[in-house]
This record gives structure tokens, sequence and C-alpha cells, in this order.
């Protein structure tokens, strides 16, 4: 029987540009670490959080990992006593998926150190519960990838209905936070309620371009298709020298660019590793001209999700 479980969740982008709310992919770094460990006493704890500087709350009601796992033990049936260990490689509110990450975490490991009873997608509505329970509205395009890895698309949510696309080889991303704060929530009320049915039309197209380029491994036709003509042109707003960071990935090479989430970190796709580092640092270089710090991330797309560190058994 296992005692303990270490388990790394990834950070995700969520909309990737025309996909607001119906897509999102993984990637290798930032992410969050989780340790599910058997205490003697039934019931489940966070017993510690490190990496928040304090920020996050350990009452399992109201953080995502304790929203998440105890939904899970509940279903199941399961008195066991759990305790769970966070620890934050990734900054809050960054665009990055790190509620989605410790919720995903959190169940897999849980999951794990019960000896697997579901299937990892069974998983899955835990991880939107728990989402939806923070930020206030049901979303997948962070929990899907964090849980599953890969480019997710979410068909829909009455049922949730989450479709793996296929990932060119040579497809990567180059990513910078700037060291900002945006809460979901917030960036959430910005957005209008209705849009104009030719808006809708575009990015409609948007979207079928960029599924139909993921897969025929066409980045001409990723490239083409990576345009949002809803969200970002609000949220950008929020983001210092966006449209300079956006444009200077351009100019370096990338595919396209545009928020990571609700911002403030921002994406850029770009054909292989090589020009996804040089897109990086142009990005960086641009984001401090306007007297921001950043930190770039340069990653595949993340195929697996979470995956187990280490065990320990008893």
């Amino acid at each position: 029987m296992k005692q303990e479980v270490t388990v790394f969740a990834p950070a995700t982008v969520a909309n990737v540009a025309c996909g607001f709310d119906i897509m999102g992919f993984a990637i290798n770094q930032p992410g969050d670490i989780i340790i599910a460990r058997r205490k003697p006493t039934p019931g489940l704890i966070i017993e510690r959080i490190s990496g928040d500087n304090g920020k996050l709350p350990k009452d399992v009601t109201e953080n995502t990992a304790g929203i998440a796992a105890s939904a899970l033990l509940k279903d199941l049936n399961e008195h066991s006593g759990i305790s769970l260990e966070i620890e934050k490689k990734m900054p809050l509110g960054s665009g990055l998926g790190s509620s989605a990450a410790s919720a995903a975490g959190a169940v897999y490991a849980v999951n794990q150190l019960l000896g697997e009873p579901l299937a990892t997608k069974a998983l899955l509505p835990y991880v939107i519960e728990a989402e939806a329970a923070v930020s206030g509205n049901i979303h997948a395009d962070n929990a899907a990838p964090a849980l599953l890895g890969g480019f997710i698309l979410i068909r829909g949510y009455d049922p949730v209905d989450v479709i793996s696309l296929n990932i060119p080889d040579n497809l990567f991303c180059a990513l910078i936070h700037p060291h900002s704060e945006i809460r979901t929530r917030e960036a959430r009320q910005l957005l209008p309620k209705e849009i104009p049915l030719r808006t809708a039309i575009k990015q409609w197209g948007n979207v079928g371009g960029l599924v139909a380029g993921l897969l025929s491994n066409d980045m001409q036709l990723i490239s083409r298709s990576l345009q949002d003509g809803i969200a970002e042109p609000i949220r950008s707003k929020l983001i210092p020298g966006f449209t300079d960071i956006k444009n200077a990935a351009i100019r370096a090479g990338a595919l396209g660019a545009s928020i990571s989430g609700s911002g403030p970190s921002i994406f850029a796709f770009c054909d292989g590793e090589a020009i996804a580092t040089a897109v990086a640092n142009k990005m960086q270089q641009a984001c401090r001209n306007t007297g921001t710090d950043s930190t770039i991330y340069v990653s595949p797309i993340n195929r697996n999700g979470p995956k187990v560190l280490a065990t320990v058994d008893g």
C-alpha cells in the first residue's frame, strides 16, 4: 500500500488566442508539486503550502487542491486520513493555470495513493468543480490540459466533452510572465456579454483554422489562425507593453502570440526550439523596456499532464 505520492502538475495556456474557454495546452515548466500522504486520523487536510508567500488558504473548502480532492474522496466513499502538501512553483494570478495545476495534481496524487480506483480522465469533473469554486465560472481550458496533458479542445460543457488534438512535433511555446498579477474573476468581468455577429464569424473561422492547422501539421495555417477579436483587445490593456511584446515576438519569428489565460503572461507559438528561445528573449527585452521584470519559459507542448515523481510504500 502506498503511504506517500509526490506528483508534478504542469502549468497551462488557456484560450490560445481564438479559443476562449474552449482551448488550452500544457507546458513542461513551470508547474506545482503536490505530495499526498496517509495519516492515522480520518479526513483530508492541507498540511503545508510553500511558494505562495502565505496568500493561499489551507482550508480544504477554499483551496482548489482541497476542493478537488475532497470531492473525489466523497464520491469514492473513502474515509482514509490524507494530508496534502503543496509546493507552488508558479506565480499566482499569472495566467498560467496555477489553481488548475494544484487541483489536478491533488486529485491525481490522491488517486495514485488509493491505488488508482479511477481512470485519469474520470478525475476531470473534480478539477473543473474546484476551478469553478474559485473563479465563479465553469471552464475547463486550464483544468483539462493540466490533468490530461496535450492540446485540448472543449467541444461542450453540458456535458463536458474534451478532445485531445494532434500536436505538430516541432511546435514550441515561448512564454513570458511579467511580474504582475491579474485575477481571473476580475478579468472575466471586463468581457462583453454580447459580441457582433461579424466578430463571432471571424472567431469561429480562426478556431476551425487552428484545429485544422494542428491536425494537418500546417504551421502557416496555425499562424493565420492565432487571432482573437474578443478577449485580447480588452484584456491587453491590463498588460503594460503588451503590443510591443507581441510585436517583438512576431518580428523574432513567432507564428503568432496572444495572452495566456487572463494574463498577464503572453505566449507565442514557434516552429522549433531555436526560434522559440530567440522569441522568448526578444519578448523579455520588450518587457524590460516597460520597466517590468519578467520570467521566460520555452517548452514543447506537454503531452502527459501530471507525473509521479516519487512514491513511498508501506
